[in-house]
Order: structure tokens, then sequence, then C-alpha cells
């Protein structure tokens, strides 16, 4: 498996000629909610403002050009343990900059890279089944790998991540990227995966799933996934448990019973506030114990 993917590499695996800054189609985040997560379910969306927080947007040079990324750190001087955010489907939106500030807030460097910017713009489409044929499935693993390998690059050149300490976590489509990226990278620490899914079709551009690389995983990731998930079967998460004990990894499930797919999403009708609570405990508690804090 790659450690770094070069600019041809990605040329030839996503089928097109050679990308430029000026032809990534996502060159700055969006602003708010994503269209295709509505309905907002506001009496229960968490604010956490940038009282004693440097947070914004950032440029990470990637292999073919830049992508955008939302980044937030305590406003002090020192180097600051990282942790990458991915996104749901739904792209880099309000939601996520809250978890990146969640986690400035703690101490760290959280930094959640647009991981769709050359495929299209999550925050333009309202019908989620159309963003998922029309942008998700087109985006690569090994463009994603190659862009969160960049993301920790940036971190150690800003010179306040103190990348000997850095973690990932992520929700959704995100949660799949963790466990893959916790079997890409030989310096990540521990990774949280939210409710990604473990099985699937392989293809060209998606060719492995959690449940493939159980063998490959380098650092140990926490799952957290719900009982009631329509989109991700208990069967799934079972024999994922029985693979990383067969395999002696020390990776842990927790399983919410009560809880459905997208329980941490507070601003939406999925939203568990004690399933959020107490995995967010775990998180922390996770990359405190294995070298991420």
């Amino acid at each position: 498996m790659h450690d770094k993917w070069t600019g041809s590499e990605l040329d030839s695996l996503i089928g097109r000629t050679a990308l430029t800054r000026r032809e990534m189609i996502v060159t700055s985040l969006a602003v708010g909610f994503a269209a295709a997560a509505s309905p907002v379910s506001a009496d229960t969306v968490i604010t956490t403002g940038t009282e004693g927080l440097t947070a914004g947007e950032v440029k990470i040079p990637v292999a073919d050009g830049e992508i955008p990324a939302y980044r937030a750190m305590p406003a002090e001087d020192g180097k600051f343990p990282v942790v990458l955010v991915v996104q749901e489907i739904f792209g880099v939106h309000e939601h996520l900059k809250d978890v990146c500030r969640r986690f400035a807030k703690q101490g760290y460097l959280a930094i959640a890279p647009e991981l769709y910017s050359r495929q299209g713009d999550p925050s333009k489409f309202a019908d989620w089944k159309q963003l998922y044929s029309e942008i998700v499935l087109k985006v690569p693993d090994a463009q994603v790998m190659s862009d969160l390998d960049a993301t920790v690059a940036w971190a150690a050149k800003s010179g306040t991540g103190d990348v000997t300490r850095t973690g990932i976590t992520g929700f959704c489509w995100g949660g799949r990227i963790v466990w893959l990226y916790s079997a890409h990278s030989s310096t990540l620490k521990a990774g949280v995966a939210w409710y990604g899914r473990l099985a699937g079709q392989a293809n060209p551009l998606q060719p492995t799933y959690p449940l493939d690389i159980v063998a490959d995983l380098k650092a140990p990731v926490l799952g957290l996934y719900g009982g009631q998930d329509q989109g991700i079967p208990l069967t799934d998460v079972e024999k994922m448990r029985a693979a990383l004990a067969a395999a002696k990894n020390p990776s842990e499930i927790v399983v919410y019973p009560d809880a459905g797919h997208g329980f941490n999403a507070d601003y939406r009708p999925s939203y568990s506030a004690e399933a959020a609570r107490d995995g967010w405990r775990r998180c922390l508690e996770w990359f405190r114990n294995h070298g991420v804090g």
C-alpha cells in the first residue's frame, strides 16, 4: 500500500488529465449547513464559539493543486496534537467546523479538509441520493489518502501541529475513511470511526472496505456504532469485532443499542444526545490513551 501518491498516479486513478488550481471545483468552504442535510433541528444544534481559538479556512497544498480546509486550534503559542476530522457525505459544512472547534477547546489542532474538491460542491445538492451518486461515489480512496497525508504535512509545516501526536476521526462516509487511513498511515497514533460502513461492493475507486484491511491496521481504532442503524447491519459490526479479535488487534467497537445512524449529528433528527455525549467522552479518552493529546 502506498504511503504517498504522485500527481500522475492520481490522474490515472481519477481518470482525467492533470488538475491545476484553477480546475479545482471547490476552492472555498460552504457557509452554514449542507442543503442535502435538511431539515436542520435548530433546537438541538450545538454551537461552539471561537473565544480563545484561532479558527477559519486554510488552503492545503496537495499533489495536484490546493484544497480548502477548516482549521481550529488554541489561540496561544505552542505545538498542538493534531486531529484530522473527516466529513460526512455532506462535505465540510457548519457541523464539521463546530466539531473542529470542540477539539480545539480541548487543546487540539483540528483540521477538516474538503475531500470532494475535485469532484464537486456538496453544498449545492438538495437531495442526498443525488449527492451520493454524482460526487461521493466518484471520489477515489487513493485521492483521499493522499489528501490526508498532505493535511498532516501542512500541519507539520505550519509550526503549530505536533504531528508525532496525530489522530483521525470521521463520521458516516468519514467513518469508513478512518479505518482505511489507519491501515494506510505509518505515523498515525489512533482513530475514532463514527458509524462508518464496514463492508460494501468494491470497485476501482473504492477497492477495499474496513473488513478487508484488518490485518493492515497500523493504528488502533475505536468504532462507534448505532444498534438501530439501518445502513450498517449489526452482523457487519460483529464480523468486524471477530476479525479484530482474530488478528489480536487492540481496536475496539462500541454499540449504542437505541441509537441510529448519524447519532452524533446534533443538527439532524437522527441525533441521540446520550449516545453522542458518551461517544465524545470515549473519543477524547481514546486519543489520550493512545498518544494523541
